[in-house]
């Protein structure tokens, strides 16, 4: 007995569906006014940009998103599938979401409960056939991620992000967080 075939083609243009509406109606593009964590960053390869503020509450969890940025479809989407996400998370778990996120980027498998906890961010996965794409796709995450890194030297000098066999667990290019 034969299983009915699936129309992957499908699949494909609902998370281009998801990622153009991204794109023209970013979640959470306000820009916040006494952001907790401020950072700005800039795709050298291409000139994309991406701002993103975070306000946390009393015990540390994201409370406001704010993510504002220029360029191309995909760095914008993934700035704006990320804000979505990061509501309601600690830092630390905002941390380990854009770990997980750039393993998928970097091809990595991931678990079914891995690619759960990145929410409709997963949609992006594709763009790592394409591989000029993938620091579109990484730009607001690794800025977020400066953003974290900057808040965490500022209220906790001594505490550093984990360490993999002696590497940081996101290798520098150029003093900033490897974009792959």
């Amino acid at each position: 007995m034969s299983s009915p075939g699936f129309d992957f083609s499908e699949l494909d243009e609902l998370y281009r569906e998801i990622i153009l509406d991204h794109y023209r109606r970013p979640r959470n593009a306000e820009r916040l006014q006494s952001p907790t964590i401020e950072t700005h960053g800039l795709n050298p390869f291409c000139g994309d940009e991406s701002s993103i503020q975070l306000t946390l509450d009393g015990e540390g969890h994201v409370a406001q998103v704010g993510v504002q940025g220029r360029g191309c479809s995909i760095s914008q989407a993934s700035g704006s599938l990320m804000s979505d996400l990061l509501k309601g998370k600690t830092v630390e778990e905002a941390e380990e979401l854009t770990e997980l996120f750039r393993r998928a980027m970097q091809g990595k498998d991931l678990s079914v409960p891995e690619r759960e906890r990145l929410g409709e961010a997963d949609v992006l996965e594709g763009v790592r056939r394409f591989p000029v794409r993938i620091k579109c796709a990484l730009l607001a995450w690794m800025t977020l991620l400066e953003g974290l890194e900057g808040h965490r030297a500022k209220v906790s000098p001594s505490l550093t992000l984990p360490h993999n066999g002696g590497e940081t667990a996101f290798p520098l290019e150029g003093g900033r967080p490897g974009w792959g």
